[in-house]
């Protein structure tokens, strides 16, 4: 007989494992969390596009544009480093954070062979003691890490925004989008359960982003700009990449102000 569940982190904990593959198939998922993402990283020579060590155009975007300014940054989900490695380039105080013990070398050889200086930890966001990610944060970027999460999860996302991320500072999102060929499992959250699959990571409409985001104020919304291979960027169709900001006074009083919204 097994009762463990008392606490709320209990019950997540508990939807965490449904995801998880079956051990006798000698498969893994992503629901397997850092041993997936362990082998995904392994091979640093595969052809993966966002291997390559290229910032998110969008992210490039907004602080050309001005619309994020130098200040703390928290890269959740940073892989290889790439995003948080050029924040810190640009002046940035990046602290970076991923599963996968592999990523994270990958990230700290990429940043010591650049000479740039970033804080990599290795773990898990939502359950590392608040001294560890202490915020706030100017900027939040997560580049691939949300639709990677079970619904049940985006209460621990939440709050975790709700605790590191300063009044004016910034999300910086970029997730799968639904109606794209292949990427990204459009199935409603009750059958994501039935089926104990996230299927590769969810798709989001412009609506159900909004939505789930609520709380803070939509800056901009559009799809990814296409980047050749060429480029300096990294850039791909089938994402959404969305900037949201979180505004006290705007909360308080609720104006949203200007949105631009490409979608």
């Amino acid at each position: 007989m097994d009762r463990t569940v008392r606490t709320v982190e209990d019950v997540l904990a508990l939807l965490d494992g449904l995801f998880a593959s079956e051990s006798e198939t000698g498969q893994v998922a992503t629901g397997d969390r850092e041993v997936f993402w362990d082998r995904f990283y392994a091979d640093r020579s595969r052809p993966v596009a966002f291997f390559g060590a290229k910032p998110d155009e969008n992210l490039a975007a907004y602080l050309d544009q001005g619309l994020v300014t130098p200040g703390r940054a928290l890269d959740l989900g940073c892989g290889a480093g790439r995003n948080a490695l050029y924040l810190a380039s640009h002046g940035f105080e990046v602290d970076a954070i991923d599963l996968s013990p592999v990523a994270v070398a990958w990230a700290e050889d990429r940043a010591h062979e650049g000479g740039v200086d970033a804080r990599f930890l290795c773990g898990d966001a939502f359950a590392l003691p608040a001294a560890k990610l202490s915020g706030p944060y100017d900027l939040v970027v997560d580049s691939g890490c949300f639709h990677h999460l079970p619904p049940h999860r985006r209460v621990s996302y939440l709050a975790l925004l709700d605790r590191v991320l300063a009044p004016g500072g910034h999300l910086a999102l970029t997730c799968f989008a639904a109606g794209e060929m292949g990427m990204g499992s459009e199935l409603a959250d009750a059958d994501l359960y039935r089926a104990r699959e996230l299927q590769g990571g969810l798709a989001y409409t412009p609506e159900s982003l909004r939505w789930i985001f609520s709380d803070l104020k939509q800056v901009e919304l559009r799809r990814m700009r296409e980047e050749l291979p060429e480029s300096a960027l990294f850039g791909v169709t089938f994402l959404w990449t969305a900037l949201f900001r979180r505004d006290a006074a705007c909360a308080a009083s609720g104006d949203v102000g200007p949105v631009h919204d490409l979608a």
